[in-house]
């Protein structure tokens, strides 16, 4: 399996409902730095898996609309727990619905996998994967 990686970050904001949070039930300060992998059985014809700078600029584009915003003043958050684990899902679908328009510069069924990771800090993470 070939991959390729790619890489932001995003800063923002926000609280999460519920005891089990404890003191994160107040609101909070998150930077995240976000993997992307992509993953495809075999090269394509010009010997990648997916065009990078396709891939960086989607990825950007993606996180732009949370950046430096407190995500519960979000509609599309409304009353959820914006957790590091819902957050690679809903990133997870965003690109994946981006791969299948054809903006990543391969056809979506040749990109066997997608894994989104956002790294909370240096000793912990959350993802998600899947085919996109």
């Amino acid at each position: 399996m070939f991959t390729v990686t790619v890489r932001d970050h995003v800063m923002i904001a926000h609280s999460f409902q519920g005891a089990l949070f404890g003191p994160a039930q107040r609101l909070h300060g998150a930077t995240y730095v976000v993997d992307v992998e992509f993953r495809a059985e075999e090269l394509d014809p010009n010997g990648v898996v997916i065009d990078i700078g396709a891939a960086l600029d989607a990825l950007k584009a993606a996180l732009e609309p949370w950046a430096y915003r407190n995500l519960d003043d979000l509609p599309e958050f409304k009353g959820i727990n914006t957790t590091t684990e819902y957050l690679a899902k809903v990133l997870f679908d965003k690109l994946a619905a981006e791969i299948r328009a054809g903006k990543l510069g391969r056809p979506a069924d040749e990109i066997s996998g997608m894994k989104v990771v956002f790294n909370e800090s240096h000793v912990a993470s959350a993802g998600y994967e899947g085919t996109p």
